[in-house]
C-alpha cells in the first residue's frame, strides 16, 4: 500500500515539475528592440521576459485571445522600377545577400511577406512606360503589341529571385496609368480611360496577370488604379467612382470571370479622406460580387475612416497599400509615426496588409519621371553600389514581418495612453505584441497573458516585439 502510495506521488510531483516545465518554457517572452535614442536596430535583447502570477499593475496591456479579429497576409513594401533597377546593378553575391535579408525566412531575413508591384512604370521609373505603346494616333484595341519587354531588364529578374527566396510571398499589381492611347488626352499625365476601350482594358490586366504567371510570378490581387483622384503625377489617371464601378461591372469583372483569372480586384488605392469612393461602389450588388475589398494610402484622412468601410461591409476585405517616408528621414520621427498608425493602427482598423513606399533608393533618389516624379522618396534600403543603408521604413516592417507571419490573426488587446500595440496569434500558435512608446519619456509596463503577468520597459519612441 505505501509503495502504491509513493508511486503515485511520484507521478503527481513528475507531472507538476513537466507542467510547470512546459508553462516556463512557453513563457519565455523574447524580446526585439529598435530604439532611436539608444542605437538599437531590430536588434533581439539578449534577456528573456519571463511571467509569473504576480499581482496586476496599473499599466498592463492585456492580451485578450478570445477576441479575434481579421487573417493577416504580410507586411512589405512596394516594387518599383527604380528599385528593381538598383537591386539588379549590385554584384550577384551582394544582390542575394539583401534579398535575402529583406524575403528570406530563415536565420537573419525579416520575412517579408507581401510586394506591391507597378503595373507599368511608376513615377519612380526613369520615364513612363506601359506594356502595349504606340506612336501618337495609334492604337492597339486587341492589345496584339502587348508585351512586359520593358520589365525583363530588372523587373522580371528581381522578382524571380525575390519569389524563389520565398515561393509563399504575396504579390499585388497596381497601374499608374493605362496605354496613353487609350486615354482621351492622349498622355501619361491625368486624363480619364476612354470608355471606347473599357474592354481592351480589362484584356490588358488579363493579358498581364497571364503574362506574369508564365513568367512563374504569381499576381494575388491587382488595384484598378493608383491614387484614381490624384492626375497630376507621372504617370497617372483620373478615375472617378462611377467610372470605376462601371469598368468593373461591366468590363473588369467579366473578363476575369471569363479567362478564369482567380486574382483578387480591389478598389480605390488611395487616401482615407474619400471613404464614400470605395463605399458608392460597394453598395452596387453588380459590381461588388467582382470585389474582394479597398486599398487604402495615408496621406490624407484619419486612419480610423477604413473601420468604418468595415463597418459597412464587413464581408469584403481592407488593404493598406502605400505609405512614403520623406528623404532624408527620421528615425525617432517615422518610426513613432508609421509604427503607432500604419503597423497597429491600419491593422487595428481590419487591413490584412500594411507596405511601406518604396522598396529601394540610391542616395540621389532617383530616378523618377519629369513633370511629377517624386524627387524625395527614401526606399527602405539606400544602395549605393553594394553598399546599404536601412532606412526607417525597413525597421518599421521589419518589426511586424518577421513574427506576424501570413495567416496570422489579429487578437484583442486594450489601449494604454503613449503605450499603443497590436497583438496577433500566428500560425505556429505564439503570441506576438507590437508596442510602441509615443511618449518624451521612458515607459514601464506589463504584459498580462492567461492569467500571467511580466515587466517591460520601452524607452521613449522606441518599438518593441514581443514574441511568446
Amino acid at each position: 500500500m505505501n509503495q502504491y502510495r509513493d508511486l503515485l506521488v511520484r507521478q503527481a510531483t513528475l507531472g507538476t515539475l513537466l507542467l510547470f516545465w512546459g508553462l516556463s518554457a512557453m513563457s519565455q517572452v523574447e524580446v526585439w528592440l529598435t530604439s532611436p535614442h539608444e542605437s538599437a536596430r531590430f536588434e533581439r535583447q539578449p534577456a528573456r521576459l519571463a511571467f509569473s502570477n504576480a499581482a496586476p499593475g496599473q499599466n498592463t496591456i492585456e492580451i485578450k485571445e478570445d477576441q479575434q479579429f481579421q487573417t493577416i497576409d504580410g507586411f512589405g513594401f512596394c516594387l518599383t522600377g527604380g528599385s528593381a533597377m538598383h537591386v539588379q546593378h549590385m554584384s550577384p553575391a551582394a544582390r542575394t545577400a539583401l534579398l535575402e535579408e529583406l524575403f528570406s525566412t530563415k536565420g537573419t531575413g525579416i520575412g517579408s511577406s507581401y510586394l506591391r508591384v507597378t503595373i507599368g512604370a511608376s513615377d519612380l521609373d526613369d520615364h513612363p512606360y506601359s506594356y502595349d505603346d504606340l506612336p501618337p494616333g495609334q492604337s492597339d484595341p486587341e492589345l496584339k503589341q502587348f508585351s512586359l519587354q520593358p520589365d525583363r531588364r530588372d523587373v522580371l529578374p528581381v522578382l524571380k529571385q525575390i519569389v524563389a527566396i520565398n515561393p509563399a510571398l504575396k504579390i499585388l499589381g497596381s497601374p499608374w496609368s493605362p496605354p496613353a492611347w487609350m486615354k482621351t488626352n492622349q498622355d501619361t499625365v491625368g486624363g480619364s480611360l476612354d470608355p471606347r476601350y473599357y474592354s481592351a482594358y480589362a484584356n490588358y490586366f488579363v493579358k498581364y496577370i497571364q503574362a506574369m504567371h508564365a513568367e512563374g510570378i504569381p499576381i494575388d490581387a491587382i488595384t484598378v488604379q493608383n491614387e484614381p483622384l490624384n492626375p497630376r503625377n507621372n504617370p497617372s489617371l483620373l478615375m472617378l467612382a462611377t467610372e470605376q464601378k462601371e469598368f468593373i461591372k461591366h468590363h473588369l469583372g467579366p473578363a476575369f470571370r471569363a479567362a478564369g483569372i482567380q486574382t483578387k480586384i480591389l478598389l480605390y488605392d488611395h487616401n482615407a479622406d474619400h471613404p464614400e469612393y470605395p463605399l458608392s461602389i460597394l453598395a452596387d450588388p453588380e459590381a461588388r460580387q467582382f470585389v474582394d475589398g479597398s486599398a487604402f494610402h495615408l496621406y490624407r484622412g484619419p486612419i480610423d475612416a477604413l473601420g468604418k468601410v468595415h463597418e459597412a461591409y464587413p464581408d469584403k476585405n481592407l488593404y493598406f497599400t502605400e505609405q512614403w517616408v520623406g528623404a532624408p528621414g527620421n528615425l525617432a520621427g517615422d518610426l513613432d509615426w508609421h509604427v503607432n498608425t500604419l503597423i497597429i493602427g491600419a491593422s487595428k482598423n481590419w487591413c490584412r496588409t500594411v507596405l511601406e513606399w518604396n522598396l529601394a533608393s540610391n542616395p540621389q533618389l532617383t530616378p523618377h519621371t519629369d513633370r511629377g516624379g517624386c524627387d524625395r522618396c527614401l526606399g527602405a534600403v539606400t544602395i549605393d553600389g553594394d553598399k546599404v543603408t536601412r532606412n526607417p521604413a525597413y525597421y518599421i516592417v521589419a518589426h511586424a514581418a518577421k513574427f506576424v507571419r501570413p495567416g496570422s490573426v489579429r487578437v484583442g488587446s486594450n489601449h494604454l495612453d503613449s503605450l499603443s500595440n497590436v497583438a496577433f496569434r500566428s500560425p505556429e500558435g505564439k503570441t506576438v505584441l507590437v508596442v510602441v512608446n509615443t511618449s518624451q519619456a521612458q515607459q514601464q509596463f506589463e504584459i498580462g497573458w492567461r492569467g500571467q503577468r511580466c515587466r517591460s520597459t520601452l524607452p521613449q519612441h522606441a518599438v518593441g516585439t514581443y514574441v511568446w
